[in-house]
């Protein structure tokens, strides 16, 4: 017997394995591991999506097999890698394989389920439902509405009728209509002689067709020659009409200009040559150089060389840095063989990006997390920039690190490595000092008329002393207005969008919460709303308070837009574009806005972190950080290297270029070390000292961590569980191992759910993996009364 074992579209622990299928006669020679199939499955007509993961054979089996249904792909969309790297990531985010291969794939390959209502015994049907039921089967929403579910359960429970469930296919491909003339020179007279007087539209179809051998039906649509006209002359065959594949290019109505090597420093040549001398193996380096410093230079010539031996490569950096910038730089440098694929695109041209790379037509992938699934193959360079950002970690199950899969598809394909940031993660950087990885520094900016910018940290206490309460201190006021009679650039950034924080009434205190979430909701003055930035709820402003009825309601906090409003007020005469999550929602909007603002249609350029990256304009002078503690205030162990790295990374976008830079820091601690030590971009003693206190306080990467969440939608049973995990998995641990908690989580309540944390911190715990899969096991009881429990291996929050 030919057997596929299948792993279905089950999320849950009894189906986290292969089932058994009998290969049909007619499939032996299409199917294959990777491939996607229908298969029935559990009992009546349920049909659902599966993963082949390999072929075998049986002599007999003790239990009747089901046969697969139909393959649902041509070629198999997950190769032998990918489905070996299912594995790894099963076993490393305690998650199900299903979950991981489905993670793996474009969306639109990602199954829906389709219902109907299937007649089983015809002529047992009541008379009122035999013509309604005349084709067999109906729609399962249409018989819904017309039946009842009583009369649908009635039915089904006298075996009469049953729900059967298709699989629906979503990875369509588009097609474009193309005309191809079969007018030659022996058959024009004759075509001319047939066209009737007057029939104008006929002749300026055959002239077209006499001049051009092949075009888009559209485009002689668009000519005014109607539909009509076109299918007579396929009828007397002057022409035929073929559907052509066509990929939704996300780049199509652009041109990159193509580029060439730059001169390298010395620095830049040592690195290089070192990766370049590492081919073939698999080694890891991390490439720290300062912003400026030229890392996307040696990136570039690094994969130059892969292509050049007829290898592929692989560039992650974070969604926020995949600027139209870097895109130009690599789609200018390598043109045709690059794919890109990030969030910003369409469900179509991913799947389309996707096919380039999986076809072979691409050699080169750009792209944010999930790229790291690219089904590139015979890889020789993966590369893995500003490797530090925490969008590197899914959220979701399955919780994967790209860097840690960067890693483990190296070794797959013996190649290297580069992991490149101007603030490693401590934990990269501690490895690099024990030699894990191969150290490699940038010390000078790539450009060598460019100069480091000079950093000033302005103390906002004294501002408040002095009565000054606008968002901008006097002095980064007097350099906005220098940089704006120079017609140089600024850009500033603040690290919260939306209008204030929150909106409270001076009378009573009362704060204007989500109903939903334990959080007040964020003034948004576009849209005239209040709005949640973790459920989505959005409610009207209160004129009166609603629980004391005062009209003394007032904003409090700044946002990106009351800023905006501010800058307008302070400065008329400067243009100011805005960039946070709000005005970037529309497809190509980030594009838009820095295309604008490289174009100087804006003299200032407004936004959350996600202007500190990728961006390399020529005059930009000034960096403005108005509020340098948003993120050091938080209470994570982490805060203080996220303010470092992201100071230390927006103060790299001034002075790039010939003009030198200048960046103001305000903040209310301006004495401490994550703010000073950025002030002198001074990555290597905020390593030492940050160590140190990692050290003493016994975090990572001193320790490894992991983080069990439950959440209801009762703080009870989520409270009660964890108590119940703590007390279990102290039996389990080592008194060398430390657990912190069971505590509410920073924000208690998230859609209308309650969440409640332990942390576990521990060096070496052989009982560890062994006690959460079977945690996760029984988890999946708990499930059916609402309550979930998820299991984060090296968290990059504890909050």
């Amino acid at each position: 017997m030919n057997i596929a074992q299948v792993i279905v579209d089950v999320p849950t622990m009894q189906t986290d394995q292969p089932f058994s299928y009998l290969i049909p006669e007619e499939m032996l020679t299409v199917i294959e591991p990777g491939m996607r199939v229908e298969v029935p499955f559990g009992n009546g007509n349920r049909h659902i999506q599966g993963f082949v993961v390999e072929l075998t054979q049986l002599q007999e089996s003790e239990h009747e097999l089901k046969e697969l249904i139909r393959p649902l792909d041509v070629t198999p969309v997950l190769n032998q890698e990918l489905l070996a790297l299912a594995d790894y990531m099963k076993e490393e985010t305690f998650s199900f394989k299903i979950t991981c291969l489905q993670t793996m794939l474009p969306s639109v390959l990602k199954a829906k389920y389709d219902k109907q209502i299937q007649v089983l015994v015809p002529s047992a049907l009541p008379k009122e439902w035999q013509e309604f039921f005349a084709q067999g089967v109906v729609p399962y929403e249409e018989a819904i509405q017309q039946m009842g579910i009583a009369a649908i359960q009635k039915l089904r429970q006298a075996g009469i009728l049953d729900i059967q469930y298709l699989v629906k296919k979503q990875n369509r491909v588009q097609a474009i209509k193309m005309v191809y003339s079969t007018v030659t020179a022996e058959n024009y007279q004759q075509f001319v002689q047939s066209i009737r007087k007057g029939a104008t539209r006929k002749v300026q179809l055959l002239e077209r067709l006499t001049q051009v051998p092949k075009r888009k039906l559209q485009e002689y649509l668009d000519e005014g020659i109607s539909r009509a006209v076109i299918n007579q002359a396929a009828k007397e065959g002057w022409l035929r009409i073929e559907e052509e594949e066509r990929y939704r290019d996300p780049y199509a109505n652009r041109s990159f200009a193509p580029s060439s090597p730059l001169q390298l420093n010395a620095e830049q040549e040592a690195a290089l040559k070192a990766c370049e001398q590492a081919e073939g193996q698999s080694q890891t380096f991390l490439l720290e150089g300062i912003t400026g410093s030229g890392k996307t230079e040696v990136y570039l010539q690094a994969i130059a060389s892969v292509l050049k031996k007829g290898k592929t490569a692989m560039m992650l950096v974070p969604e926020i840095a995949l600027t139209p910038q870097m895109v130009e730089r690599f789609k200018g440098r390598f043109g045709e063989a690059v794919a890109v694929l990030h969030s910003g695109l369409s469900q179509g041209e991913k799947y389309d990006e996707w096919r380039k790379i999986e076809r072979k037509e691409a050699q080169v992938v750009v792209g944010a997390r999930s790229a790291v699934f690219a089904p590139l193959e015979d890889i020789g360079l993966i590369v893995v920039d500003e490797e530090h950002e925490s969008s590197y970690k899914q959220e979701e199950t399955p919780r994967y690190h790209a860097r840690d899969l960067a890693l483990w598809r190296s070794k797959y394909h013996h190649c290297p490595v580069i992991l490149g940031s101007a603030t490693p993660s401590l934990e990269s950087r501690a490895r690099a000092q024990k030699d894990v990885y191969h150290f490699l520094q940038l010390s000078q900016r790539g450009n060598p008329n460019a100069l480091l910018p000079s950093v000033a940290i302005i103390d906002m206490k004294q501002e408040i002393i002095r009565k000054d309460t606008t968002t901008f201190s006097r002095v980064l006021q007097e350099k906005i207005h220098d940089r704006l009679e120079k017609e140089e650039q600024v850009v500033l950034m603040l690290n919260r969008r939306g209008y204030s924080s929150f909106v409270m009434c001076r009378d009573c205190g009362f704060v204007l919460p989500c109903p939903n979430c334990d959080i007040s909701l964020t003034l948004h003055m576009d849209t005239k709303t209040m709005r949640c930035h973790y459920c989505g709820h959005e409610e009207r402003i209160p004129h009166q308070c609603p629980s004391c009825g005062s009209d003394k309601i007032r904003y409090y906090g700044t946002g990106t837009q009351k800023v905006q409003e501010e800058l307008l007020q302070l400065f008329p005469e400067a243009s100011v574009l805005r960039m946070d999550v709000d005005t970037t929602r529309k497809k190509g909007a980030h594009e838009r806005i820095l295309r604008a603002f490289s174009e100087k249609k804006a003299s200032i350029l407004l936004g959350t972190q996600m202007i500190a990256k990728g961006l390399d304009f020529p005059d930009i002078t000034l960096v403005g950080v108005l509020n340098a503690d948003t993120s050091l205030n938080l209470p994570d162990f982490r805060a203080s290297e996220r303010t470092f790295q992201l100071l230390t990374q927006v103060s790299g976008r001034a002075g790039r270029a010939q003009k030198p830079g200048e960046v103001i820091i305000q903040t209310f601690n301006p004495e401490h070390h994550a703010i000073v030590l950025s002030q002198q971009q001074n990555y290597e003693a905020f390593y030492q000292k940050e160590m140190h206190l990692r050290h003493q306080s016994d975090y990572p990467p001193y320790y490894f961590t992991v983080k069990i969440v439950a959440s209801h939608e009762q703080e009870e049973p989520a409270a009660r569980k964890m108590y119940q995990v703590f007390r279990e998995v102290e039996q389990v641990l080592s008194p060398q191992a430390k657990i912190l908690g069971p505590t509410p989580h920073a924000i208690m309540r998230i859609k209308n759910r309650y969440y409640y944390q332990i942390i576990i911190k521990y060096k070496r715990e052989p009982q560890l993996a062994s006690y959460l899969k079977e945690l996760l096991e029984r988890s999946q009881v708990d499930q059916r009364n609402g309550l979930f429990l998820s299991i984060d291996k090296e968290p990059l929050s504890f909050i």
